[in-house]
This record gives C-alpha cells, structure tokens and sequence, in this order.
C-alpha cells in the first residue's frame, strides 16, 4: 500500500521560513515520473506549488518561484519543500503527491 505523510507545517511570521517534508512509503520515488506539493488557500483552488519530473525536471507555480525549493532523497525516500520569504498568501494546506495524494500539513503565515 502506497502511502505519504507530510510534516514541517506550523505557524510563522511574515519573512519567515519553514520546512515541509514527505515522508514515502509503499513505492520508491526513484521510479516516479513526479513528485508534487500543492496547497489549497482559503477562498482558492487547489494549485501546483512545485514538481520534480523526470522529463521536464524541477518546476514551480510562478506564486512562489524564487522562494520555494523542491527537492528529494532517493535513499530516503523523501520530498522536501523548502519555504522562504514566506506571506499571508502562503498560508494553507500543503499536501504531497508521491504516488498517492497525503493527507497534508497545514501552513500558517501571519502579518
């Protein structure tokens, strides 16, 4: 049975920096076209925050391009994401995609 469990999610302040991990079970991420974190914001639709494909290699939703870093260890076979220079528009609930949809951590940005 494939399952992920995310981490790292909590409170932070405007300008501040948090890290998401993605820990992966059931399935080695090695074999994976892609590996994926996305949000849902209050009030917004579910959206693409960054991918690691094999094809097309690393790709970021153009909110958080400059900010956010996706990354990945085969040998442990996690994702992470990286948070920077974090906003109130950051704020939600972040879920990996890693041959299974997670059941996400949750992100909160105040001013």
């Amino acid at each position: 049975q494939v399952k992920v469990v995310e981490s790292g999610g909590g409170k932070v302040q405007v300008g501040g920096s948090l890290r998401l991990s993605c820990a992966a079970s059931g399935v080695a991420l090695r074999i994976l076209n892609a590996v994926s974190w996305y949000r849902q914001s209050p009030g917004k639709q579910r959206e693409l925050v960054a991918t690691i494909d094999s094809q097309r290699g690393t790709i970021y939703g153009d909110s958080v391009k400059g900010r956010f870093t996706i990354s990945k260890d085969d040998a442990k076979n996690m994702v992470f994401l990286q948070m920077d220079s974090l906003n109130p528009d950051d704020t939600g609930l972040y879920t990996c995609v890693a041959g299974t949809w997670g059941q996400g951590t949750q992100v909160t940005v105040s001013s």
